[in-house]
């Protein structure tokens, strides 16, 4: 199991305004860690800003977006460098219905944040890790990217897509680098929420999964590039 005895790493991390993304960039942080994340709602990140200071930074960036991806990582690359860890973790959910009753726009919106923001932020970010031959990659999964059920079906598909995706990276990286999809398990946030309702509250916090998934997380290397990983502990 990997360890967090590593020295001080730059991370950059997607999806921070809340759940697990605020989760782990807190405990970053705590950990002496420093942060760079991103997230659409310019309000949080000024909040994060202000309850982070520097050298940790927050962003107002869709990772939809190719053009502000691009924005984003060329001012982080030039001013930190390439980040140690770059963690996908930008995510929607469709609302639950069967999936000829999902709206196209709510089926592309899903698509996009989950898949094209995902090979987004690996487009302008992982050169710079390349150049400098480290680097892992931390593509955020789901235990239904690797199972499916009912009603959740764009998201499923997104999720599906990004563990090929990540194997398929992995495959191309040069030695020294790595990509690892991560099935956080299932915790109590609003995504899980949206579908399970109060049941959701029988799972730990995102607070109390960070406890044990950032460790995790900081431990990964290139022993584990492509492979399909889970949080330890974590219920799938």
């Amino acid at each position: 199991m990997p360890t967090s005895s590593s020295p001080t790493k730059l991370i950059v991390l997607t999806g921070v305004s809340r759940g697990l993304g605020r989760a782990l960039a807190e405990k970053f942080v705590a950990l002496g860690h420093t942060v760079l994340g991103c997230a659409r709602s310019a309000t949080a990140m000024n909040e994060l800003a202000h309850q982070f200071r520097a050298p940790s930074e927050f962003y107002p960036v869709n990772v939809a977006s190719d053009d502000e991806v691009k924005s984003w990582a060329s001012l982080v690359t030039t001013k930190h460098g390439a980040p140690d860890l770059l963690i996908n973790n930008a995510g929607l959910i469709n609302r639950p219905a069967p999936l000829w009753d999902v709206p196209a726009q709510e089926f592309d919106e899903v698509v996009d944040v989950n898949v094209k923001g995902v090979a987004n932020v690996i487009r302008h970010f992982v050169p710079a890790m390349l150049a400098r031959k480290r680097g892992v990659i931390v593509n955020l999964s789901s235990g239904w990217g690797r199972s499916t059920d009912a009603e959740v079906a764009p998201y499923c598909a997104t999720k599906w897509a990004i563990e090929g995706l990540t194997q398929s990276l992995a495959q191309e990286l040069p030695s020294g680098l790595a990509a690892v999809a991560l099935n956080p398990g299932i915790i109590n946030t609003d995504m899980l929420r949206s579908c399970w309702g109060g049941s959701a509250k029988n799972y730990p916090s995102p607070e109390q999964w960070a406890e044990r998934a950032a460790s995790f997380i900081l431990g990964l290397g290139p022993e584990h590039s492509g492979q399909p990983l889970t949080v330890p502990g974590a219920a799938s």
